[in-house]
């Protein structure tokens, strides 16, 4: 089918831009705007290192936790680690740099956790650049302003910048993704580019396995454009990936694939993950594509769909991906997080070129502000991530005086661990002021409490803590 398509206007055809055919990965070659790229990578990682938090205990017991654990020798092992449903690459790769840290004397929480968001701050980079060079090659005819629209409106939207630079496998996932499209939409060099989107969609997997619905997605797209060169090398490469993560499996848990074996018999084969974790029906997500779905998309991805004459990879495998985690049980909203990139970045370009077809200037511009700000209302649903907490956190047990910590209103798995402790100190965790006071004391090694909107301040000023800080709506408390 690809090789059917012409970049020019068929001659029976009328003329007129509105008619203008652009195959996918066809374009003029653009060099990367590195001025726009880079701002734009550093906007998420740089907010997720200040606010600290957390959306979701994964971005804590999923990465960090165990590379704090490899590291040091101790930490939180969440249930995951302990029957082996997840694979070490990715901690492994933190606990590196986070090594690095440790060796050049760094023993702040904030500091260290910088020196961690390094390889992500490449990662995401490089994710920007793709989707740049995917821009570029759709609005080639346009010039390269029409370019850095789209890409700004992609860079721009409000869950990319916000969750972007957490710590959760969608969130790494989903850059390789991006450049999993970027490599897989081009057909130059078809069995190179194969091979390299195949590569990222291995360690998309890799990072996350719920990604592997994309994946599947995006070689049933290769098959249907009977481009059989890129979907063989692909596949290739795809299980080169797959031998590593069985080499490691081996290595780490004693058994080739252990970890992906215990996440398809956990989530598909047992039902566990909805009996555990709950279970929600399949329109569970609707309300939040409402709020968090790119608005300008809802008409990009039709213009894009229309100009190509084929589904944008991006819209393609993410409406497969969208049905697959709406027919599975247990749903959480962080799940969407990978389905909204890449709706925006398959809309980003087409909603441009519709821009592009105004002929009165000042109503281009209108439209193109009209756009941009579209992107950003999703900002007011985005979630909280409690960084408060751990800031107040970091700021307790970095006093040497701290000898044991109590955080109060805060489950186990919704606080930093040792990671953001930082030192092997005793702490509690408790929701109500009867078990505050009984653990502080049981433990007189607790001289510091970190307590939610005021919870027990009465009860623990009766046995001695009184108020040594406020940040946000956690109070330090010390005796």
């Amino acid at each position: 089918m690809a090789e059917r398509l012409s970049s020019s206007t068929p001659s029976d055809a009328p003329a007129g831009p509105a008619l203008e055919v652009i195959p996918a990965g066809r374009g003029s070659p653009a060099r990367t705007a590195w001025w726009l790229v880079v701002p734009f990578a550093l906007a998420p990682i740089a907010l997720a290192v200040l606010q600290l938090g957390r959306w979701h205990p994964d971005e804590v017991y999923q990465f960090l936790e165990p590379a704090w654990f490899r590291v040091h020798g101790y930490g939180v092992r969440a249930w995951e680690w302990q029957v082996g449903l997840r694979n070490w690459f990715a901690p492994l790769v933190f606990a590196f740099f986070l090594q690095i840290a440790h060796a050049l004397g760094i023993d702040h929480p904030r500091v260290y956790r910088a020196v961690l968001a390094l390889p992500q701050l490449a990662l995401h980079a490089a994710m920007l650049a793709a989707a740049y060079r995917y821009m570029a090659r759709r609005l080639a005819s346009h010039g390269p302003p029409a370019t850095w629209l789209a890409f700004t409106l992609f860079a721009s939207f409000a869950p990319l910048l916000y969750l972007g630079g957490r710590t959760m496998g969608e969130s790494l996932s989903t850059a390789f993704l991006v450049l999993a499209c970027d490599a897989l939409d081009r057909e130059d060099d078809r069995a190179r580019r194969g091979a390299l989107g195949g590569i990222f969609l291995g360690l998309a997997v890799v990072v996350r396995y719920g990604s592997a619905a994309f994946a599947a997605a995006m070689l049933f797209w290769l098959a249907l454009r009977g481009r059989w060169t890129a979907l063989a090398a692909a596949c290739i490469a795809g299980a080169i990936a797959a031998a590593g993560l069985a080499a490691l499996d081996w290595a780490t848990w004693g058994r080739p694939l252990h970890s992906l074996l215990e996440y398809f018999e956990f989530n598909v084969l047992s039902g566990e993950a909805a009996h555990r974790f709950g279970a929600s029906p399949p329109w569970y997500y609707f309300p939040l594509l409402l709020v968090w779905f790119p608005v300008w998309a809802w008409v990009g991805i039709p213009a894009a769909w229309s100009r190509e004459r084929f589904a944008p990879l991006g819209a393609f495998a993410s409406a497969a991906y969208l049905l697959a985690i709406s027919v599975t049980a247990h749903k959480e909203d962080r799940f969407l997080y990978p389905a909204l990139v890449l709706f925006a970045l398959a809309g980003a370009p087409g909603v441009v070129w519709l821009i592009e077809q105004i002929r009165a200037l000042s109503l281009r511009a209108l439209a193109a502000a009209a756009a941009l700000a579209a992107g950003s209302i999703a900002w007011t649903a985005m979630p909280d991530v409690r960084g408060d907490q751990f800031r107040a956190q970091v700021t307790a047990t970095r006093d040497p005086a701290a000898t044991g910590l109590l955080i109060v209103n805060e489950g186990l798995w919704g606080s930093g661990g040792f990671f953001y402790i930082g030192r092997k100190l005793p702490w509690y965790n408790c929701d109500f002021p009867d078990q505050a006071l009984d653990i502080v004391r049981r433990d007189p090694r607790v001289n510091r409490v970190i307590t939610f909107e005021g919870r027990a301040i009465p009860e623990l000023q009766s046995v001695g803590f009184r108020i040594v800080g406020r940040i946000g709506r956690e109070t330090i408390l010390a005796r």
